[in-house]
């Protein structure tokens, strides 16, 4: 017999112990990327008809090249909680788990290539 309240039963992290975590990290990444992409619309809007020198050395302040990463890191990170969100509800058997490492794979893929991007033209090559 379960001693618990009900209300002890649902303040868990749920079966994986993580539910909650995820749930925040999800609502976190969602509203930095409101600020995030408003700036780097801005960049964009502001450096469209300049020269490529000019953009380099736009990307290469510390603070300019710090927040452009963070530009493509923090949505990289909210697409892949997304995407295992929408694997795990809609697939199961024996595809669910290559699914969501193909996933997370696929999140660090191209965030690595676009942060190696932003260093190369940042960094001066």
């Amino acid at each position: 017999m379960d001693m618990r309240t009900p209300l002890k039963r649902v303040r868990g992290s749920g079966a994986a112990g993580e539910g909650t975590g995820h749930f925040w990290l999800q609502r976190v990444t969602a509203i930095a990327n409101l600020f995030l992409i408003a700036f780097f619309v801005v960049l964009v809007i502001s450096l469209h008809d300049e020269s490529y020198e000019t953009v380099r050395a736009a990307l290469s302040h510390p603070i300019v090249g710090l927040v452009t990463a963070l530009c493509v890191v923090v949505p990289c990170i909210h697409m892949r909680l997304g995407m295992q969100t929408i694997i795990e509800d809609y697939f199961h058997g024996a595809l669910k788990v290559p699914l969501v490492i193909l996933n997370t794979f696929f999140a660090f893929l191209v965030g690595a290539a676009a942060v190696f991007a932003i260093l190369k033209i940042s960094l001066g090559a």
